[in-house]
């Protein structure tokens, strides 16, 4: 889609059109039935337009909500764009600033941000992404300014604070290097320098390295999974934060011991771990590690925490397939759960090769001790 073409949807004509296409997918039309029904009405390009829009409507829900049925979405930039929870959870630390949006990308962030309270000024290099942004904040009733500019020439002390959330998609797919975002990443660092505060979006599996000096690297976990990294000027460390929760949990040094696999087996939060904060969860449970490099944690009494989930240990057995098949069918197991760290096992290929059938359910976790390659039944307990 060009900004002519999306220029259209929001027309009169293009907003009935729109409405049309939405509801055709609602029905469960196929793309065929859609275009057929909505060629009887209008051309060829509105429809092209109007159908996008309503598809994008429709994948953006789950992360959107009730906003999708009425904001504009690109691919990449929906994508991209953070969870509204998430959003709103980082605006809270920006609340009633002037915030210069360094790549408003659609605008889920500076919504947030404006909803809190922010005077936002957003920029992007993308004409079409700028007209997305400004009608998703229209249709949303915040105010913000948005403009196609570079980045690299804002001037951030002329903010309370900067925010900076670089595209990490290409054409090719996701941009997991950091030398690769853009803006650059030099660009990114120069403007951290001159902003009087900052906060940088990143992806989760950002290089420590990269993690400037004086900046507090907090990881975000949304319903067990990490979403974002978020390095913030003006405070040091590492963190991480669960949401929906509102848990959040900073590094105080605590190193967890190493003992046999006892009753129960706990999985830290990804957040906790790539915060490097597994010893304070192991505090928390009561728990040790069962191996100085693997992010398991294990104890002999069962603590509820959302810093972990938790299982119950049926069986502890060094892996082999034959085995490992035989202890699940014995149990009648058919479903199964794999998770493994510290393991090469191809799980796809396993679930193929252990051929189950039954009605009971189990979890398996691959893992190991030392150099041992082990596997461990279990029972999910939840968190």
């Amino acid at each position: 889609m060009d900004p002519e073409s999306f220029a259209r949807l929001l027309t009169p004509d293009g907003q009935t059109a729109l409405a049309e296409a939405c509801a055709v997918l609602a029905s469960g039309a196929s793309q065929i039935a859609a275009v057929t029904t909505l060629r009887r009405r209008f051309d060829a390009g509105l429809v092209a337009a109007a159908l996008t829009q309503a598809g994008l409507r429709r994948r953006a829900a789950a992360k959107f909500g009730p906003d999708a049925d009425v904001m504009y979405f690109t691919p990449h930039g929906l994508e991209q764009a953070t969870r509204p929870e998430v959003a709103e959870h980082r605006a809270k630390r920006l609340a009633g600033l002037s915030v210069a949006d360094a790549c408003c990308g659609i605008g889920g962030d500076l919504i947030a941000q404006a909803r809190a309270g922010c005077e936002v000024d957003a920029v992007d290099l993308d004409p079409l992404t700028v007209a997305v942004a400004t009608a998703n904040t229209e249709a949303l009733g915040v105010r913000a300014r948005i403009r196609v500019a570079d980045a690299a020439k804002l001037d951030p002390s002329a903010y309370d604070a900067l925010f900076a959330d670089p595209a990490r998609r290409t054409t090719k797919g996701r941009v997991f290097d950091p030398a690769a975002y853009s803006p650059a990443w030099d660009v990114i660092l120069d403007l951290i320098a001159k902003a009087s505060r900052a906060c940088l979006k990143v992806a989760p599996g950002i290089p420590y390295e990269y993690i400037p000096d004086g900046m507090e690297a907090e990881w975000v976990s949304y319903r067990g999974e990490v979403k974002e990294a978020v390095l913030w000027s003006g405070a040091e460390g590492r963190r991480a934060t669960l949401l929906p929760y509102g848990e959040t949990m900073t590094a105080r040094g605590v190193e967890a011991g190493v003992a046999p696999i006892g009753r129960y087996l706990y999985e830290p939060d990804g957040a906790a771990v790539r915060a490097h904060l597994v010893g304070e969860v192991a505090e928390i449970v009561g728990g040790s590690l069962i191996d100085p490099q693997i992010a398991y944690l294990t104890a002999d009494d069962h603590v509820p925490t959302p810093w972990a989930a938790a299982y119950r240990v049926e069986e502890v057995m060094p892996f082999s397939l034959k085995r490992l098949r035989a202890a699940l069918r014995e149990r009648k197991v058919g479903a199964v759960t794999i998770k493994k760290r510290g393991s090469a096992v191809d799980v796809e290929k396993l679930r193929h090769d252990l051929r189950l059938s039954g009605e009971g359910s189990a979890v398996v976790v691959l893992t190991r001790l030392g150099t041992r390659p082990v596997a461990v039944l279990a029972t999910e307990m939840g968190r």
